[in-house]
């Protein structure tokens, strides 16, 4: 990850919105200028991020829930790499 460190904490940018969508069956982020389907690992991902937890918590804390998944770390910071590349999350010190 060559952006940011396992120390940071992620947070949704401003205008973004994680929600349930029940009709869709699954979790989406909300824009202004739209909308993102999310698969169900991500809407894991997204779920953590609070503005409290550091990406080494939230790969903790998911490593703790699903603890048989091989290369959980990895998926994890590739998904908030991306994240943070698409806009959809900024970090903090």
């Amino acid at each position: 990850m060559s952006d940011f460190n396992q120390q940071q904490i992620p947070i949704l940018r401003r205008g973004f919105r994680l929600q349930w969508e029940p009709v869709q069956g699954c979790h989406v982020l909300l824009y202004p200028e739209g909308m993102v389907k999310l698969n169900e690992s991500a809407g894991e991902i997204l779920g953590l991020v609070d503005g409290e937890r550091s990406v080494a918590q939230i790969i903790a804390d998911l490593s703790r829930k699903f603890p048989d998944v091989p290369g959980l770390n990895e998926d994890i910071l590739a998904f908030i790499e991306v994240a943070h590349a698409q806009f959809w999350l900024q970090l903090e010190a």
